[in-house]
């Protein structure tokens, strides 16, 4: 297990933000590799709640990710480091995008290029969905939840409300079978 110091950090998560492309779902396999099976920093769970909770929060997930991650890794200073090393390559790259792009969107070989990377992360998105199924839907009763709550989005439920009713529910259950809080 790699130390977690400020520059470890900010290393491992100038990493990530450096091949994050593609939003939200993308970041799960990243970070698990980069911070489970690499640098052994989190577990697979963790990783997993951590995405669940980032996406309940606002903001940018690959933000709210780091935060917490760096946070749980160092506290105050690996929250910093966590969120910089996050941010700094995206930024960069953007400034140099906006100072190019209407001299490079008419060439092909971006359009292919743009092409690939949109096939790419369709991959990383069927990656986490699986990831999160094999995680997630350990019982029948957390399947058929599932199946519950998918038919009110395709009905176009509010979101929040599915979040509130399914964190109550979980509560719920978890006191029934007498498990601790976390």
């Amino acid at each position: 297990m790699e130390k977690t110091n400020f520059w470890n950090i900010f290393k491992a998560f100038f990493k990530i933000g450096a091949i994050l492309l593609g939003g939200g779902y993308v970041i799960i396999p990243i970070m698990r590799q980069e911070l489970v099976e690499k640098r052994g920093w989190l577990s697979d769970e963790e990783v997993f709640d951590y995405y669940s909770v980032s996406q309940c929060l606002p903001g940018i997930i690959a933000v709210n990710m780091s935060i917490l991650v760096g946070y749980k890794l160092r506290k105050t200073k690996g929250m910093l480091a966590s969120v910089l090393g996050m941010s700094f390559s995206p930024f960069v790259s953007i400034v140099i995008v906006a100072c190019f792009l209407s001299r490079v969107m008419n060439i092909p070989f971006i359009d292919c290029f743009l092409s690939g990377v949109n096939l790419s992360v369709i991959i990383l998105i069927y990656l986490t969905f699986k990831e999160m199924w094999q995680k997630s839907i350990v019982d029948i009763f957390s399947f058929f939840w599932f199946i519950f709550i998918l038919s009110l989005a395709v009905f176009k439920v509010n979101p929040a409300i599915l979040i509130i009713v399914s964190v109550i529910l979980g509560l719920v259950i978890q006191k029934a079978k007498g498990e601790k809080s976390v």
